[in-house]
Order: structure tokens, then sequence, then C-alpha cells
């Protein structure tokens, strides 16, 4: 069944909505070198104060756990107070909870710093991020724009992770969260001289809107929490938000908990070096660049549910692959960055879409926050669970394959999602 396509409206000037994305791509890029920072970290904190890749391993689950539990609470904050204000404090919280990471010595510490902390900060700057502003500021390309802002975890890894390799390897690893810290204080002029909030703020319309249909006014800011509360309540009564949230778990379980987290650890175990292993992931985020940009251009135009079979199919077989891939005899390795970096998050932009019609355009951040929520739980689960794998069994392979059989299940699932049984009319007899 394909969804409905609203044809894009022609705009002939320049509007501040372009303005507002670019601020927001800048932010998730690097929100995105944040989250990517652990893959890196793991060795030299293990090297350095002799703790378990296991234990390790639960700082980045709570981070990643808190990371999706956050976003739709963000979405509430975002409706009732504006996305510019509660970017500002995430920022300012990123920051310092980044650079207080070189003064820790114990694994308590790391657990508070980098797993709650930070946990909570990339919480706010995540893909409920993106969705909150595409909806808001646009009515035409919503599909690519969604790609593109979601790409950039891509093109974070692609810009930071090589160098931060590099500095870790050379300079030690605290230096290299320095450096993120660092980035992360130079947004917050840029967010607070130049983020807005909504069109009407500035007198505009969003983009693409037509002229001749009145402006959408913004909801009723209620209590962010009970909003996003009633929102959970909403899906937990709708088969089709648990057939997205699932999607979406073992989505975050294949991606930011298991590749995102345990590559370059995996890579290492197989005398890759660090530099060249955090290079394969940014391989990984230059093609993620273009295969989740490209998902959402298709999007805007083909059926959401059959893109998602087909992403999570090619995730799925893209796993069952890696463990073979490992031999450095068959430079195998190359070959997997490509086809799983072409989709890694090529999920989003159709998950979007489905949400928004789903369930509505003024409550896709609600919504999809608690489908992040799903995806960054998957993502916990597998961070952990891929860690206790390695400690007790002294390797990735089986991580890795339970994780490509579950995205072939998945694939199946998807294409139930919005799916209507045709009624039957028995003519009277």
């Amino acid at each position: 069944m394909n969804e409905p396509i609203t044809p894009p409206v022609p705009v002939r000037r320049w509007h501040y909505a372009w303005v507002v994305a670019a601020v927001t791509f800048l932010v998730l890029i690097v929100s995105a070198a944040v989250r990517s920072t652990p893959s890196i970290l793991i060795v030299p904190l293990e090297a350095e104060f002799g703790w378990s890749r296991a234990s390790i391993s639960l700082a980045v689950s709570i981070n990643l756990l808190l990371y999706g539990l956050i976003g739709p609470f963000a979405a509430g904050l975002f409706n009732r107070y504006g996305p510019r204000r509660i970017l500002l404090l995430s920022l300012g919280l990123l920051a310092t909870g980044v650079a207080l990471t070189t003064c820790i010595h114990t694994t308590p510490q790391l657990l508070l710093l980098w797993g709650i902390l930070v946990g909570c900060g990339t919480g706010i700057t995540a893909m409920v991020l993106g969705a909150t502003v595409v909806n808001r500021w646009f009515h035409a390309h919503r599909g690519l724009l969604i790609g593109v802002l979601t790409a950039s975890t891509a093109t974070g890894q692609l810009l930071f992770l090589p160098l931060l390799a590099n500095v870790v390897q050379h300079h030690g690893w605290r230096l290299a969260v320095l450096i993120v810290a660092g980035c992360l204080a130079l947004l917050f002029p840029l967010v607070f001289f130049l983020m807005r909030d909504r069109p009407a703020d500035i007198g505009l319309r969003p983009y693409g809107w037509p002229a001749t249909e009145p402006a959408p006014a913004p909801p009723p800011a209620g209590n962010p929490f009970t909003d996003a509360l009633n929102a959970l309540a909403t899906g937990l009564r709708s088969r089709d938000f648990w057939l997205l949230a699932g999607s979406f778990f073992i989505c975050g379980a294949s991606t930011n908990g298991l590749i995102g987290t345990h590559l370059v650890p995996a890579c290492m175990d197989h005398g890759i070096p660090e530099v060249k292993a955090a290079g394969l992931l940014a391989v990984m985020g230059l093609f993620d660049l273009i295969g989740t940009t490209a998902s959402g251009w298709l999007s805007d135009r083909y059926s959401n549910r059959w893109l998602l079979f087909a992403y999570y199919s090619l995730r799925g077989l893209s796993l069952l692959f890696l463990p073979a891939a490992f031999d450095p005899a068959t430079h195998r390795l190359p070959i997997f960055a490509v086809f799983y970096g072409l989709d890694w998050i090529a999920t989003v932009p159709p998950t979007v879409a489905l949400t928004a019609r789903l369930f509505g355009r003024e409550q896709v951040g609600l919504m999809f926050g608690w489908i992040i929520a799903a995806h960054q739980v998957g993502a916990a689960v597998a961070a952990c669970g891929a860690g206790w794998i390695r400690t007790h069994w002294g390797a990735y392979d089986q991580a890795f394959i339970i994780s490509g059989n579950l995205c072939v299940l998945t694939a199946a699932m998807v294409l139930f999602i919005g799916y209507r049984r045709p009624t039957v009319t028995l003519a009277a007899a």
C-alpha cells in the first residue's frame, strides 16, 4: 500500500527555515560525535584503569538508554519552551559532562558522567530534534530534510572519529575528550543568535506552505511531561505504534548499540589498529550520508513500508556476513562498511514519515520520541549484551549473528505497519 504523497509547493524566495535547518544540522553533527566517542575510549580505559569491557559497556548502555528515554520528554519541552532555550541548556550540560570525564578514576564516576549526564544531554540533541524542526519549518521536502538531518550522524562520525582516534593514539584519550567538549562550547553562540522556535515568531509560514491556506496554528502548550505520557498511552493502544517501536528496537540494537559501540574493539581483537578501525566507521559514515539522504528523497515518493523492508533485509545480511569479514586475507571489511553504511540509519526517514501519517504532524515529535526511546533501549541492550558476550566468550561473533537474524525477522514485520485488511461487504440475500 503506497502512502499518499503531497506534491511540493514551489517557493520562490529565500526562507529562514534553511538557517534553522543548518544550525540543527551542526548541533546533530557534534551530538553524533559525542555519541560515537565511546567506541574509541573502550580500549584506552581498559588499558589505563584495568576495567573490564563489560563494565565500560554498562556506562555506554546507560548513556544510550537515557538518550532514548529523554527523547519524548524533550519533544514536550520543545513544544512548551521552544527548541532554542532547551538546546542551550542541553549544550551546557553536555560540554560540562564531557569535560569532567577527563577527571574520572573509578567506574561509578564513568557511570555518572558519561552514562547519566552525557546520556541526558544527548537525549535532547537527538533525532526527535530533527523531526520537530522539519515538521515545524517545512511543508515541502520534509522527507528529504529528515534524511539530511539524520545523515548528520554519519557526517559527525566521518569528521570526528578518525581525528579523535589519531589524537587518542598520539596524545591520549583525555585530549580527544576535551576537543569534543570544545566543539560543544562553540555551538552555544550559534544556537543563541540564529536558532528560532517557529516560523510565526518571525512572521513567516513553513517553507512551501500554500499561500491560499491559513498558516498552521501551534498546538496549545501543555505540561511537557503530561503530554509525553499521554502520547505514550495513545501509542500503547495502537498496533502500528508497537510495530514501529519494535522495529526501531532492533534498529538501535543493530546500529548504535552493536556496531557503533563495539566494531572498533572487535577490529582490534583481530589485530586491526584503532585508527584504521575508526576509519572503517568513517567510511560507513560517508556511505550512510549518501544512503540516508537518498532514503529521505525516496520516502517522499515511494511506499515507506517497502523501503523499511529493503533496509532491514540489507542490514541483516550484512551483519551475518561480518564475522567472516575480519579475516585480513579477504579484504572483506571495506565491503561490509559500504553495504552496512548505506542503510546505517536510512530507516529514520520512512519511520518518521509513517509516524507523521499515522499520528499527525503536530504529534510527530512526541510519538517519534517514544519510538526513539525503543531504539535506544535496543541499543543499550546490545551494547551491554555484546560486551558481556565478548567478556565471557572471548569474541563478538555470536552478537553479530544474533543481530543479523533479528534484522531479517524485522524486515518481514515492518510490512504490517499501517496495513489494513480490506473489508468485504456481503451482498444482501
